[in-house]
């Protein structure tokens, strides 16, 4: 189960602005700087490589329309910022995840693999953003597969359930 997303993070109404510069959120790695070196100088991609407090981060990603997903290594994994820019509302355009956790390439995300393809994801972006407003709507909406009052009642039920069905040899209260 990935990280559940705070409730206050979601957003209900979701603006796009394809003048707002695109994000990444993520400490710098080789790889990384690698896959947006041109992003940052030519499509004036900001990268915040340090951690952030809630609000400021919820703050960041309002200003952003595009937020990129890179993995620290070029190994397929699921970080945590997907399923949080989608919950405000950010197109995603990310490397190949693994597992998905429901998310389908192409249908709630921009899947890219490598730094020509970032580029130009966010240039098209940038260029015709009703293009992408369907895929950015419905990445919004899976993102509530993610949302931290569904997914923790969820988890505590079945731990009951388990309980109540196989029991536990350690004593309860």
């Amino acid at each position: 189960v990935p990280l559940p997303v705070a409730d206050s993070l979601y957003v209900d109404r979701i603006e796009s602005d394809p003048e707002c510069r695109p994000i990444f959120i993520g400490r710098s790695t080789p790889h990384r700087e690698r896959m947006l070196e041109r992003s940052k100088h030519y499509l004036e991609l900001l990268h915040i490589a340090h951690g952030t407090k809630a609000e400021e981060l919820a703050d960041a990603l309002r200003r952003a329309t595009i937020s990129v997903n890179l993995h620290n290594e070029p190994y397929p994994s699921f970080e945590n910022r997907v399923s949080i820019s989608l919950a405000a509302g950010r197109l995603v355009v990310s490397e190949p995840l693994s597992p998905t956790h429901g998310l389908e390439p192409g249908i709630d995300f921009v899947e890219v693999t490598n730094a020509w393809e970032v580029d130009q994801a966010i240039w098209a972006v940038k260029q015709y953003p009703e293009g992408y407003e369907p895929m950015r709507l419905r990445g919004r909406l899976k993102a509530e597969l993610f949302r931290a009052s569904r997914v923790y009642p969820r988890l505590v039920n079945a731990a009951l359930h388990d309980l109540a069905v196989f029991g536990s040899e350690r004593r309860l209260g």
